[in-house]
């Protein structure tokens, strides 16, 4: 995800945050620090505040275990999990991979509610050993004064929003977890994926509809409900994207599936030595070809890979006598094969944004994929109807090697 740092790793899985997350820490740090000022009485007003980070710290080491679960299960399961990301709605598992089976899907989807919920009834428990009640405080309390602690308010907070977070989930509009779950029995039900999106998706968008309507509702209609119900109209309107970001992720790889990268690549290739000075290249590449990036290459190696950003970084003056060697990117250079699935080539172009790929045979340039390429393929591939096949019945699909 874009605009992410990262702070780590865990069990191998890059742990990162995006910038949205600090914006997240802030006002969930001011908006509980104001609900515990109402419940618990007689702290130090700064103390309400600390409540409030503490809580909110814990609600997303609850939400990256949660992640977790997902990710050890997923690559248990066969498939690689790049990183986990927390952001301002919480945290995503980021595979490489899609699931190839609707059982695969549905453990997946199901352990990370599941482990919601047993972290929400763990903190019950201590809960419950602490203050003697089973009742969880939603900002109303009623216990023994002694016994308002800070570490009591952060505990009952995190095992109700625990729970609330498993009722959440589960909530069948894709691409929540229940939205998965209930994608992977469509899918097993029906034996086709893209159907199973399509439906799960529609289900998604009537859930992220109806999260507007309520955050509207509560925002008008409700006394304080204006923060909340901007809260919800934006979950809403995640959801919604989100689940129209799915169907058409699920039509693209209607489409691509099959489709080799060597019947899709340009193989009249643009290239330049290492030796061309920046100001020859900018002149008769990024100006009069309109390229934004080039291959460098050196007695038919690929050597590098030189972009329109690359250059901004040397000075204009400097230009006529500085060679591309100096400032293309060397490594690493993400490259396929023309025998390679178009989908597989997709995933690595949208992982590592780029705009086009170097195509390798035996280790020399034979082609470059492109994002337009994919997208005049995809155009023409709708307008025909045409859907991924298998290879083998693909004209063209030879590649000599």
């Amino acid at each position: 995800m874009r605009g992410s740092w990262r702070i780590g790793r865990i069990a191998g899985i890059e742990i990162g945050i995006h910038y949205t997350w600090l914006l997240a820490l802030f006002i969930f740090t001011w908006l509980l620090g104001q609900g515990f000022s109402s419940t618990y009485q007689g702290w130090q007003s700064y103390l309400y505040y600390v409540a409030g980070f503490l809580a909110t710290a814990m609600l997303f080491v609850s939400v990256l275990i949660h992640e977790l679960a997902h990710s050890l299960v997923a690559r248990a399961r066969g498939l690689p999990v790049s990183s986990i990301t927390l952001f301002i709605l919480g945290g995503v598992s980021n595979l490489t991979e899609e699931p190839e089976k609707p059982g695969v899907e549905f453990v997946m989807a199901i352990v990370g509610p599941l482990t919601s919920l047993a972290l929400g009834i763990i903190f019950w428990i201590i809960w419950f050993l602490i203050t003697k009640t089973w009742v969880l405080p939603v900002f109303s309390i009623n216990i023994p004064a002694s016994k308002q602690t800070l570490g009591v308010a952060v505990i009952g907070f995190l095992a109700y929003t625990n729970i609330a977070l498993t009722i959440f989930n589960l909530l069948p509009g894709f691409p929540l977890d229940g939205g998965r779950v209930f994608r992977s029995i469509l899918w097993r039900a029906s034996g086709n994926l893209l159907k199973a999106t399509n439906i799960a998706a529609t289900v998604g968008r009537v859930v992220g509809w109806g999260f507007m309507a309520l955050g509207v509702i509560l925002a008008i209609f409700t006394q304080f409900g204006f923060v909340n119900g901007l809260w919800f109209v934006f979950i809403g309107w995640f959801l919604n994207s989100a689940a129209d970001n799915s169907r058409y992720e699920a039509t693209l790889r209607e489409h691509l599936t099959g489709v080799l990268v060597g019947q899709v690549m340009e193989k009249d290739i643009e290239s330049v030595r290492p030796d061309i000075y920046i100001s020859d290249l900018v002149q008769t590449i990024f100006i009069q070809k309109r390229k934004r990036a080039i291959p460098v290459v050196d007695a038919d190696n690929l050597v590098g890979i030189v972009t329109i950003s690359d250059v901004k970084a040397v000075p204009q003056e400097k230009w006529p006598i500085t060679p591309v060697s100096q400032v293309m990117h060397r490594e690493p250079i993400h490259a396929v094969k023309p025998e390679d699935d178009l989908n597989a080539a997709m995933k690595i172009i949208a992982q590592y944004d780029l705009n086009q790929i170097p195509v390798l045979s035996r280790g020399k340039l034979v082609g470059v994929l492109t994002r337009a390429d994919v997208i005049n393929y995809l155009q023409l591939s709708q307008e025909l109807n045409i859907k991924g096949r298998p290879k083998a019945n693909l004209p063209g699909a030879e590649v000599k090697r």
